[in-house]
């Protein structure tokens, strides 16, 4: 049984007919006072996944709480989260005494209540493994770069793929690896606490057409200061997942950015990408291990 929640329910569906999974919807009410109140369905199968995104995520996270402590109670032996977004991985250090790493206490916290967990292009800073993240056996993990290295050989023939910063290498190297295109990264400049700067590598861009490819975007600004420098060639961008805040892709458009592409595990009118397909292999790779 996959469950989920309606405001998923484009994706829900697509990744029920992907797998084979019965799709059934979690009714979700909210009381006047902000509480949740939900209701499954009264008997659940051994295995259960449930689908939820966590892109804005604090009350989702204790939608996680009250859906899989009541799915054990209701007959799941084995719990399967896929989250095609997973929040909190970014604060995964203490940068001044007292900082809570939120990657370690949303890690533990996911893996007390889930058996497995699926997710795209987490954003892993320190940590080579997702494992390490979610102390479960096999989290997995898989990458929204080869679709959109595919969608941009076909919208883009030849174009460079550039990283905006040293972080998206991971990802520009293994898209311009699939489809074959030129690939550079920019370098982050950092020249106080809370001014930093993008440097260009040194690439003729020169009436070149430019991908900027990245695992997110959300204020946008990083993406924005290397479409800028990166004027004298025609520039578009696609992310895995499109976080925008309000303003973020006016930014982008006024830094001269063309197209904005990205995967649907954030829904978004920039959705080009349907990831339902490979988190359908991951289910069966999971079920199958």
């Amino acid at each position: 049984m996959l469950l989920y929640f309606e405001d998923e329910a484009v994706m829900a569906s697509r990744l029920a007919a992907e797998s084979g999974l019965t799709p059934v919807a979690v009714l979700r009410h909210r009381f006047p006072d902000g509480e949740l109140k939900l209701k499954l369905p009264p008997q659940l199968p051994e295995r259960v996944v449930l689908l939820r995104g966590l892109q804005q995520p604090n009350e989702k996270l204790v939608e996680l709480l009250l859906v899989a402590r009541s799915a054990r109670e209701l007959g799941a032996r084995h719990l399967t989260l896929v989250t095609p977004y997973l929040a909190y991985m970014r604060q995964d250090m203490a940068f001044s005494p007292g900082e809570v790493i939120s990657q370690r206490v949303i890690g533990a916290f996911l893996a007390e209540l889930f058996d497995a967990v699926i997710t795209v292009d987490p954003h892993l800073h320190r940590v080579a493994t997702l494992g390490e993240a979610i102390p479960i056996p096999d989290p997995i993990w898989i990458s929204g770069a080869p679709a959109l290295a595919d969608w941009i050989a076909r919208e883009r023939p030849g174009a460079l793929l550039l990283g905006p910063d040293e972080e998206a290498g991971q990802w520009v190297s293994q898209a311009a690896e699939r489809i074959g295109h030129d690939s550079a990264v920019c370098r982050k400049v950092r020249h106080g606490d809370r001014a930093v700067a993008v440097e260009l590598p040194e690439v003729e861009l020169h009436g070149r057409s430019v991908v900027i490819l990245d695992d997110m975007a959300s204020t946008g600004q990083t993406v924005a200061q290397a479409a800028r420098l990166a004027r004298a060639a025609a520039v578009d961008v696609a992310v895995t997942h499109a976080l925008f805040v309000a303003g973020a892709e006016q930014a982008l458009h006024e830094a001269g950015v063309g197209a904005v592409w990205s995967t649907d595990c954030v829904p978004h009118a920039s959705n080009v990408v349907a990831m339902a397909p490979l988190l359908a292999q991951a289910l069966h790779r999971l079920t199958a291990g």
